[in-house]
């Protein structure tokens, strides 16, 4: 399952074959059927190898414990259902919601390939994975795509103190011709709600403006922000409109539910965030661009990094290319706790 030449006391470089096993068997364990389980799992892995813990296999612990809860249909099976000529809806049945995406993708890319422009919107489905390995599946196929979601209500608006929208991310990815695609996922949150977690996990305080206490006052203790008080916006009121935005067209506008009616749902049980989730498709082709235009995009990405900065994603991938040779690392104490699962 894991290469022990790669292993330590402080954890080990583990393929994706050795990280999958480790999935399918905690969600075996509870009950996931396999097309549940290999939707999940290959979310999960996606975000370890590219070292993203907070969205990696760290998630199956909250996952499995939204399922002991009875907050989530581990059995899931999403429907599709067509629409509009340019709307297609997945019903993801209480579900996790890789999944539904998985079914809901092969219509949706067809739809904007025939008229341009395409809405995919899931309903009733649990989320915790990252949105850039949905949006690599379009980019892949040419598309140009925006990816966004509610969450629970665990964020004051700009200007409050008690928790009102969620972290609500939003993700945007852009084909790119020979090279991996240029995209950014970010919470409108200062940080993701993940990232506090893995603070508390740690033992580690938290920076100034990531959250205040129960009292709306900064505060730096991680477990007084996640219980009591609230997390807060990145960049003020811009951050807090772009989420209220999300609260919108991810909520009411497809007929589900805002971050305070998710949590209501989740009535004290602790679960994972149950709402719905918005994915646009935009083919280039037929919005009047051709190669060229495209190919215009790599002048700026270019002049970017001439100045010395990073394009989105770019870190993400240099731990791909380091995952490829060795494995992606999971510390000791993860793989306790997910050993620890497989006979909970």
């Amino acid at each position: 399952m894991q290469d022990t030449n790669a292993a330590s006391s402080e954890g080990a470089y583990l393929t994706r074959e050795a990280m999958m096993s480790l999935c399918r068997s905690v969600l075996a364990q509870h009950g996931f059927s396999a097309a549940q389980a290999e939707a999940l799992g290959a979310t999960l892995v996606a975000a370890q190898w590219d070292a993203c813990q907070s969205h990696g296999l760290y998630r199956l612990l909250g996952i499995a414990a939204t399922v002991r809860e009875g907050a989530a249909v581990a059995d899931a099976q999403p429907r599709v259902e067509d629409l509009a000529p340019a709307v297609v809806r997945v019903d993801a049945d209480g579900g996790f919601s890789p999944a539904a995406f998985n079914l809901g993708l092969p219509p949706l890319i067809d739809k904007a390939r025939q008229g341009g422009i395409a809405v995919m919107a899931i309903q009733r489905c649990v989320h915790a994975t990252a949105l850039w390995v949905e949006l690599e599946q379009l980019t892949e196929a040419g598309l140009v795509a925006i990816a966004c979601n509610p969450t629970q209500a665990y964020m004051a608006p700009h200007g409050g103190k008690r928790p009102l929208f969620g972290t609500n991310p939003l993700a945007f990815g852009w084909p790119r011709q020979g090279q991996p695609p240029l995209i950014f996922d970010f919470a409108t949150s200062a940080i993701a709600r993940g990232d506090i977690e893995l603070h508390r996990r740690s033992g580690d305080a938290i920076p100034e403006g990531w959250g205040v206490d129960r009292h709306g006052q900064p505060c730096t203790d991680p477990a007084e922000v996640l219980d009591h008080g609230a997390m807060l916006p990145f960049g003020g009121h811009k951050g807090s409109a772009l989420a209220l935005m999300v609260e919108l067209i991810a909520g009411p506008m497809i007929g589900d539910l805002m971050s305070l009616e998710s949590t209501d749902h989740d009535d004290g049980r602790g679960g994972l965030p149950f709402h719905g989730e918005l994915i646009i498709a935009i083919d280039p082709a037929r919005t009047g661009a051709g190669a060229a235009d495209m190919g215009r995009a790599e002048q700026l990405f270019e002049q970017m990094l001439g100045q010395g900065a990073r394009l989105p994603a770019q870190r993400r991938y240099q731990e791909r290319a380091r995952s490829a040779q060795r494995g992606a690392w999971v510390s000791q104490a993860l793989l306790d706790d997910i050993h620890a699962l497989m006979n909970s």
